[in-house]
């Protein structure tokens, strides 16, 4: 008669032994009370995020929940009693919202406003010139405010259309997407190049920003412009010019601030770029009909100065491209020349001082250009 035996337990394995214990979860072990840098990190990414989102809703509100012209450039060729009634009955429709500049004769009128010198001319006798290529909201403007001057005259409006908006942008809102696109590439770039490479030398740094602008340049161009959908139908290689430098500008500056400020840079970049820039850039509506305290940055700030160059080179006969050619390639070289100060000169500066004293242990290579 054969003798049973037990079985032997097994694991959960299949090797003999003690049953295995069963696994806990993570949130099933006990943790120690939140202390003071637990709490910080609950509550500075909520409160840092919270505030670039009422920046931003500030900003915007500020600039467009009820816009409005202050000293929009406007022209005439009346002289005299005539253009003293004029500028009169612009300021009684709209205290402050106009500045008239005197053209001797319709020629000089029309290149002003074909120039975007002046925004709308008008010549007497109910005849006004404008740009369509300004947008609904300036075309809304100065037909309503000269209308209204036509009839005190007795006079129906006769309008136009000198400087027509591009086929592909017949709301001129275009610029705007475009460059909003950029810069939000821009910033993105300067935040992840020295996530992704820390130590990345600087030369190789400055190689990657130059690539970053002029592929970027040249993709935007190719969209927008005239070989995509005609938003944008200047000419091609000073667009692509323009935009680089500009893509180029934000993202140095991005750069900067995230060197000089840490990860408050990022936050910083994004409320300066993002934020102030593009609702700054006349790319929705041109700077004479933000408040006073944003219309200064139109003209400062990369993407200001680069939306008038991108809009001047497809409709407005240049205007703004000379300023661009100067003012952006400032910002970038601005930008090269503190990252070389923080991550070349003041890293070599040490190194050189303690090989002239006792010898020290080596420590890491630091980034040279």
């Amino acid at each position: 008669m054969s003798q049973q035996v037990a079985p032997r337990a097994t694991g959960t394995n299949g090797t003999t032994g003690a049953p295995r214990q069963p696994h806990k979860h993570a949130l099933d072990v006990a943790h120690a009370p939140p202390g003071p840098g637990n709490l910080r990190a609950v509550l500075l990414p909520v409160a840092v995020v919270l505030l670039i989102g009422a920046v931003f809703v500030s900003v915007y509100l500020a600039a467009f929940h009820a816009p409005s012209p202050h000293q929009l450039r406007v022209g005439t060729t009346e002289i005299g009693t005539a253009q003293a009634h004029l500028s009169e009955d612009l300021d009684r429709i709209a205290p402050g919202g106009f500045t008239v500049e005197t053209y001797p004769d319709e020629s000089a009128a029309r290149n002003a406003v074909q120039d975007r010198q002046v925004y709308a001319a008008y010549l007497g006798d109910g005849k006004l010139l404008y740009g369509s290529a300004n947008g609904a909201a300036v075309t809304a403007t100065v037909t309503t405010a000269f209308g209204s001057v036509a009839h005190a005259e007795q006079h129906e409006l006769a309008v136009e259309d000198v400087a027509p908006a591009a086929a592909g942008d017949t709301r001129g809102l275009s610029v705007f997407y475009a460059a909003f696109g950029l810069v939000l590439a821009g910033y993105l770039f300067g935040m992840t190049t020295y996530q992704l490479a820390p130590r990345l030398q600087y030369r190789w740094r400055m190689a990657s920003l130059a690539l970053f602008g002029i592929v970027g340049g040249l993709l935007i161009a190719t969209i927008a412009g005239s070989t995509g959908f005609g938003a944008l139908p200047g000419s091609f290689v000073p667009l692509v010019a323009v935009i680089a430098l500009m893509g180029a500008a934000v993202g140095g500056t991005t750069m900067v601030l995230l060197r000089l400020f840490g990860s408050a840079g990022v936050s910083l970049a994004s409320i300066l770029m993002l934020i102030l820039g593009n609702s700054s850039s006349g790319g929705i509506m041109p700077a004479a009909y933000l408040p006073g305290w944003l219309r200064p940055l139109s003209e400062i700030l990369p993407v200001g100065v680069g939306v008038r160059a991108m809009q001047g080179l497809s409709r407005f006969q240049n205007d703004g491209l000379s300023r661009a050619l100067v003012i952006l390639p400032v910002w970038v070289l601005g930008a090269a020349l503190v990252l070389y100060l923080k991550d070349v000169y003041r890293r070599g500066a040490p190194a050189a001082g303690a090989g002239a004293g006792a010898k020290s242990a080596p420590g890491p290579a630091p980034v040279t250009g």
